[in-house]
């Protein structure tokens, strides 16, 4: 999708898959109070892709989980398909956060216990779907991603490009509406990194919504739009293409 298809879903009345609004997080009291992010307003819509960009500190991965309901903002309204998360109890929250969002964690989050397959399959378990059909979704994520081989190593047993790909599996199996990823593309070569975003590409040129911490200009050349955050304040955004000229 391109950022004019994304402005005509906003001018359409398309409703966003996720919505910021006003969102502010503080962290710590007094002398020691930080401001990770300031008065946030976004909006990703179905089809599009956010890169999101900005220095060390900017409060990129707050904004990242604050998406995805793993911390609450101290103002604001985090909304995922039209239902704010704030006003959820834990047993909803973490339902929504099962079938509608998919997160990819820049330290892969897996649990060692588990092997790649049983990694992957677990939310969809918890959620009604029998071990079969789960491994079944579960091997043809692997395979798409390269790494059929693994399914049944233990995270121990993996490097740590193998692990982030499980884990990206994990993000992308089922019909999650929301991908959220940190960093997807760190511990992979290059080669594997634009695979897994040409994966993030497709998924939302189906029908998703995905945003993505980057560092690099290269990679948010996938996404339709860029935001810059500096200091915890959305400063500018732009299409994709003109991503490198943001980092001044």
């Amino acid at each position: 999708m391109t950022t004019s298809q994304a402005a005509f879903n906003a001018s359409a009345g398309t409703s966003p898959v996720l919505h910021l609004e006003g969102v502010t997080r503080v962290h710590g009291r007094g002398a020691a109070e930080v401001h990770a992010l300031r008065d946030v307003d976004l909006k990703v819509y179905p089809g599009e892709f956010v890169a999101v960009m900005g220095p060390s500190g900017a409060g990129k991965s707050t904004l990242l989980t604050l998406a995805g309901g793993l911390d609450s903002p101290t103002a604001g309204r985090v909304l995922v398909e039209g239902t704010a998360l704030g006003g959820l109890g834990r047993k909803k929250l973490a339902e929504v956060r099962r079938r509608s969002i998919g997160y990819v964690f820049q330290d892969y989050n897996l649990i060692p216990a588990l092997t790649a397959a049983e990694n992957i399959t677990l939310p969809r378990e918890l959620d009604g779907v029998s071990t079969r059909a789960a491994r079944r979704e579960a091997l043809a994520a692997l395979e798409e991603l390269g790494i059929a081989q693994l399914a049944d190593r233990f995270p121990e047993e993996m490097s740590g490009g193998q692990q982030q790909r499980v884990a990206i599996a994990r993000a992308l199996i089922g019909e999650r509406r929301l991908v959220l990823a940190d960093e997807p593309t760190g511990a992979l070569d290059s080669a594997t990194g634009e695979s897994v975003l040409a994966l993030l590409r497709a998924r939302c040129d189906a029908g998703a919504a995905a945003m993505m911490v980057t560092h690099e200009a290269r990679h948010a050349a996938w996404a339709d739009r860029v935001v810059f955050l500096r200091d915890g304040r959305l400063v500018d955004e732009s299409v994709s293409q003109d991503a490198g000229s943001l980092l001044v």
